[in-house]
């Protein structure tokens, strides 16, 4: 079952990656095409403040990825609410005061960035930034929807969003330079409204009744925003190493060659950092997988659960990254000759630069797929240490040594060294934990001692059919026996796990598809503990009314035999846990 949840929202996280960066691509190279050398100048001077956008879009992303799993593992739909209702306030409120702000002073931010404070260059920095902070609200709030609509396993709709956001964007750059003539602020309207029309196809989802979130203003609180700007802190970390290294490898291609061969390398690593940031939309999916089903099976204490994970993540990340990566190699001019048509020096060195990249592709998944685990799994210092090593520190250290031996040509290993390096550093730090040197994933996970359940107290199943719930149900009972429970409390459970697990495989699986249905019996203490999880229609037991007197007897059993049970549906899936104390 994890394998093809995996394979859904890899899909779907690969192409929310681009939300950002896709419109930014497709301007760039309109931009260039059209409105000429001064234009894409003025889009180069303003990408700082469009960043920033993204940046904290993904900051609330993240933080709640990290949030919202922890209250999905632990079954908690009122915890979820808060942090739907808490992200969606705050996205909004800090949205509209940036777009408002940078309204206001788009003329001395022009000026800050390099535009000077007249002329051409200025103006165009002036109007592309008017233009494209209307659409502020949509981009930070398409960012911040991508996780939940994961969550709720909508997949398809968030892949429908993406496409949306593209197509209206290359559809509205070209009304513009086409038949209204806007100019740079038109381009930056285009992007706005693009932005909007991805967020308009989400809100088809989050505006109906099937909507498995509830927003009020009343769940909007200040410790759950807490949470989220918490949760968040690590991908802070990310984007602000990548905003120093920019700058550490732009001064230090500048040093390396002359003042013609410098200026060259820049502009040939503005191309390569646009079509690596592109490319790079794998290892940015596998992390926020990685993140959301780390977080989700860390708080039900799924060692089974999180091994699979790790070591499913790390296969997708070797074909994809290899895929991507020859793909990258052999277009590489092609591309490149996108941004910079003439053959030129910038041209030859962008194309040497994205091959150069293209090797860093596998490593820097598995770095994503460690990272965003350690974060979800409570070991935010070291994502945080991994992030700043992986982002800045190793990356500049090998462009530095490597540019000192072979030139320009040598800073263009910065992506693949540093990639290496941090995945290197991260294996020596796991090794040393665990006092042995293995390429298992088991040590990679670096889990708490006491995490879980010792596999002795642990029985887990897969039911495919009616015949195989019974057997279930009486290993079940066997299970407990051999723990020391009554024949009473053995019967409860079997009685809990052959009800529950008959109506999933009566009224749940569909006889045209394959059909997966996972439980769990976990003996923990004095306490018993069966969660079920299926792929079937969404079912919520504990809220089930019976229309008939007989019907729904054995779910009422259940509820009234249980301490505690509680249902969620996420990420296309029914999840039911049920707690019963020892007797």
């Amino acid at each position: 079952m994890i394998r093809k949840l995996i394979r859904q929202m890899l899909a779907a996280q690969t192409l929310s990656a681009l939300t950002v960066s896709l419109c930014l691509l497709i301007d760039s190279i309109l931009i260039g095409r059209f409105l000429g050398v001064q234009a894409i100048a003025a889009y180069g001077l303003a990408n700082p403040i469009l960043l920033v956008i993204g940046a904290i879009g993904s900051m609330l992303a993240a933080g709640v990825q990290v949030a919202c799993s922890k209250s999905l593992g632990s079954g908690s739909k009122e915890e979820t609410d808060k942090g739907y209702s808490s992200a969606i306030g705050l996205t909004l409120g800090i949205s509209l005061v940036f777009t408002l702000l940078v309204l206001i002073f788009r003329s001395p931010l022009a000026t800050l960035m390099g535009a000077g404070s007249e002329g051409e260059l200025y103006d165009h920095t002036r109007d592309y930034l008017a233009g494209f902070i209307i659409g502020a609200p949509g981009c930070m709030g398409a960012l911040v929807l991508v996780p939940f609509l994961q969550m709720a396993g909508q997949s398809k709709l968030l892949i429908l969003a993406v496409l949306g956001m593209t197509a209206a964007d290359v559809g509205f750059d070209l009304l513009n330079v086409l038949v209204f003539d806007g100019g740079m602020f038109g381009m930056g309207l285009a992007s706005s409204l693009s932005y909007y029309v991805a967020m308009a196809i989400a809100l088809c989802y989050f505006l109906s009744r099937k909507c498995a979130f509830r927003f009020s203003f009343q769940s909007i609180t200040m410790k759950k925003i807490r949470e989220l700007f918490v949760g968040g802190i690590p991908a802070v970390f990310t984007m602000a190493s990548s905003v120093i290294f920019v700058f550490i490898l732009n001064q230090l291609l500048l040093s390396v060659g002359g003042s013609k061969e410098g200026s060259e390398a820049v502009a040939a690593f503005s191309v390569l950092m646009t079509i690596g940031n592109a490319s790079n939309c794998i290892s940015t999916g596998i992390g926020g997988v990685s993140l959301t089903l780390s977080g989700i099976l860390y708080n039900e204490e799924d060692q089974t659960g999180l091994r699979s994970l790790l070591k499913l993540l790390v296969k997708y990340g070797i074909m994809l990254g290899a895929s991507i990566g020859v793909l990258l190699a052999v277009s590489a001019p092609v591309l490149v000759r996108v941004f910079i048509p003439e053959a030129n020096m910038a041209q030859r060195m962008a194309i040497q630069g994205v091959r150069l990249f293209a090797l860093g592709l596998i490593p820097c998944c598995m770095v994503n797929a460690l990272k965003n685990l350690y974060q979800a799994t409570e070991r935010v210092r070291l994502t945080e240490i991994i992030s700043v090593m992986e982002g800045v520190a190793l990356p500049a250290l090998a462009a530095f040594l490597f540019s000192r031996w072979m030139g320009v040509s040598g800073a263009w290993l910065y992506f693949a060294a540093g990639e290496c390096l941090s995945l290197l550093c991260t294996a020596l730090y796991v090794w040393k934990k665990s006092g042995a040197v293995s390429l298992g994933v088991e040590p990679f996970l670096l889990l708490r001692e006491g995490f879980g359940v010792k596999k002795e107290n642990l029985l887990e199943m897969d039911i495919h059919s009616l015949q195989e719930v019974e057997k279930a149900a009486q290993d079940a009972a066997a299970f407990c026996m051999r723990h020391g429970q009554s024949e009473k409390m053995a019967n409860h459970i079997a009685l809990c796990l052959e009800e529950m697990a008959s109506n999933t495989v009566i009224h749940g699986f569909d006889p045209q598809r394959e059909n997966h249905l996972s439980v769990r019996v976990q003996h923990k203490g004095d306490r018993w503990v069966l969660r079920f999880r299926d792929d079937c229609r969404a079912f919520d037991p504990v809220s089930y009314v019976p229309a008939g007197e007989q019907e729904g007897l054995g779910i009422r059993l259940v509820t009234a035999m249980a301490d505690d049970i509680r249902y969620t549906y996420s990420l296309n899936l029914n999840n039911l846990t049920i707690k019963l104390t020892a007797k």
